[in-house]
């Protein structure tokens, strides 16, 4: 069975669950919304069970690079201070402000990167194919692959973790949270180096 991406939007509306994560609920529900948001909750993926309620908890990390030239503040939201006094919550806020200091993300998400860059960055890629002489037919799809590869560099939540590569920080984000069964948020964060902008 197809799942459309519109349906696969909706229960992710209502879960906040990761899209491929609905996308395999769905098919296993045949399309079925009811029944793929319980397998979701059976998966421990239900994370909007108190979907109504604000994330108004959270902590804002910092870290301060030893010799004291590289610094990180990082915000995140959750919806109780139980959660957020954790120890898991602690090490996955100290996790990430390292990892920001580590491997120096731009942006937050994909959707944070502005058109104009995105622009420039498909412009570059096609300059690229044409030296390489691909078919055309066959162009878009090496650009859209060197685009989500740019992504991989630049949004802190497409990157590889530095503490486990195998997994990206959504990943690892995710995991917390259905751990954690609450709604958790990197909802900013700032990057202060010596010498950079950045």
């Amino acid at each position: 069975m197809t799942i459309s991406l519109d349906l696969i939007k909706q229960l992710r509306k209502i879960t906040g669950v990761g899209i491929m994560d609905c996308k395999v609920a769905l098919k296993k529900a045949d399309g079925d919304l009811e029944k793929a948001q319980k397998f979701l909750r059976e998966q421990g993926l239900d994370l909007l069970a108190h979907k109504n309620k604000d994330s108004l908890q959270g902590r804002v990390e910092a870290y301060l690079h030893h010799n004291g030239t590289l610094g990180v503040l990082v915000e995140i939201s959750c919806q109780t201070d139980f959660a957020a006094n954790s120890a898991e919550f602690r090490e996955f806020a100290r996790n990430i402000a390292i990892h920001i200091a580590a491997s120096h993300p731009l942006y937050l998400t994909t959707e944070d990167v502005p058109e104009a860059v995105r622009e420039t960055e498909k412009e570059i890629y096609r300059k690229q194919i044409a030296k390489e002489n691909k078919p055309a037919k066959i162009v878009e799809k090496i650009i859209e692959g060197r685009l989500n590869k740019f992504y991989e560099q630049v949004c802190l939540l497409n990157q590889p973790f530095v503490k486990d590569p195998g997994k990206t920080i959504a990943e690892v984000l995710n995991e917390l949270r259905a751990k954690m069964t609450e709604m958790i948020t990197i909802k900013r964060f700032a990057r202060f180096e010596i010498g950079t902008e950045h």
